[in-house]
């Protein structure tokens, strides 16, 4: 269902709360917190600017980390202001708090197409209850209400739906910012009729994190493609050897009946052919769980059974190969999930080669490729080829949720048109 697009908001002189996707990777450096990749604020940049040039007064709320509803100094937000506005290359008002006086005081002391940033909504465990009292403290800040932030659309807090709700309620208006009107365009508008043939890849570690995505994409893929530890459980179905490699036991039905709906809708299903296997090298310490951490060591590519003391790593050089050329005969593509474990270069050939053939569909043939948000969007930005294909989804469980077919609340508190 369309949703009213911020493009179509008359807000000069209007209090605009923007609900952003301000999660950024951070970490510590001499005192201070860093932030490691700016991804995200920039997504946001097209949207903010938009407003500004309307004469909006704008208010952003995000979040960053889970501080558990408690201040929590390493997770304020007062270097991604400074960050954005040094992308935005004009200044950023920042208050330390979410709502109260100071925080109603400092929206309403903004002057058109000015910027502010509240503190961390997570900050206030009220955020995450979907508090309706904390809601309409929010939505006192605001006349109009924006939504930019699709990777946390999943979630029903009080700044994703709660305050757009009582905005509207109030006669206000609640609209989709310019990156959640591409996420919903092209994760949802260009997979409900791609044009053919249409290539879903697939990866990830489990079976039961992608089996609702399998079942709803099956209704419209051409081909999928399976890679990541998910193909073992698949092997394991086949009775197959799986030797030391993660797998899901009481989901080998599970995939097997994937197969098996693929196979009757004549949908072409691919599993791996040859794995990139390790042996697994006990380095005598633990993980936070207490678990002994092993060390893959002596990389090597085996084709059939993974055999017995070793762990599958990536697809290997031959199942790559056959999957490259199915892609390059798509005109759509969709990939979730990395092929293997891309992280470490050695494991990391796959999901390379899957990146490179996307990009070389979408750049000679004309095909859309669309990336369906977490470690697939790392991969390809790892890759350097993060901005050579159609449109990569900032989203991580959003973008699964959404693709699976669930309403997501963020989206569904949006006024319809």
């Amino acid at each position: 269902m369309a949703k009213l697009s911020v493009r179509n908001l008359e807000v000069t002189g209007k209090r605009v709360l923007m609900r952003v996707d301000y999660n950024v990777p951070m970490e510590e450096k001499a005192g201070a917190m860093v932030i490691n990749d700016v991804t995200r604020i920039r997504e946001t940049l097209q949207t903010i600017r938009l407003l500004q040039s309307k004469g909006a007064r704008l208010i952003l709320a995000a979040h960053l980390g889970r501080p558990d509803g408690k201040r929590e100094p390493s997770m304020s937000l007062q270097p991604v202001a400074d960050k954005l506005a040094e992308l935005l290359g004009s200044p950023v008002k920042f208050v330390d708090e979410t709502v109260g006086e100071k925080a109603e005081a400092a929206a309403n002391a903004l002057a058109n197409g000015e910027v502010l940033l509240l503190e961390n909504v997570r900050f206030q465990a009220e955020e995450e209850a979907n508090d309706p009292v904390f809601s309409a403290r929010l939505a006192r800040l605001a006349d109009v209400y924006v939504n930019d932030a699709f990777g946390a659309a999943h979630r029903a807090h009080a700044s994703t739906c709660g305050v757009a709700r009582i905005l509207r309620a109030w006669g206000g208006q609640a609209a989709a910012g310019l990156l959640m009107e591409r996420e919903l365009k092209f994760l949802g508008d260009e997979l409900e009729t791609p044009a053919r043939p249409f290539v879903v890849i697939l990866g990830g570690a489990k079976v039961s994190d992608k089996i609702k995505v399998i079942d709803r994409l099956l209704e419209k893929a051409d081909t999928v493609l399976i890679g990541g530890a998910m193909a073992y459980t698949f092997k394991l179905a086949h009775g197959g050897k799986t030797g030391k490699s993660l797998v899901e036991k009481d989901h080998t039905g599970t995939a097997l009946a994937a197969e098996a709906k693929a196979a009757k809708r004549g949908v072409q299903f691919l599993l791996p052919t040859d794995t990139v296997v390790a042996d697994l090298k006990d380095t005598g310490k633990l993980n936070k769980k207490g678990k002994p951490v092993f060390e893959p060591i002596n990389p090597r590519v085996v084709e059939g059974d993974i055999p017995d003391g070793t762990e599958g790593f990536d697809i290997g050089p031959a199942t790559a190969a056959t999957y490259a050329k199915v892609i390059a005969g798509a005109k759509t593509v969709l990939w979730n999930g990395p092929m293997g474990m891309f992280e470490d270069a050695r494991f990391a050939a796959g999901t390379q080669a899957v990146a490179q053939a996307l990009v070389a569909a979408t750049q000679t043939s004309g095909a859309k490729s669309i990336i369906g948000g977490g470690d697939s969007v790392k991969a390809i930005n790892k890759a350097g080829l993060g901005d050579k294909v159609t449109f990569a989804s900032t989203g991580g469980g959003a973008s699964l949720e959404f693709l699976e077919g669930i309403p997501l609340p963020g989206v569904s508190a949006l006024n319809d048109v």
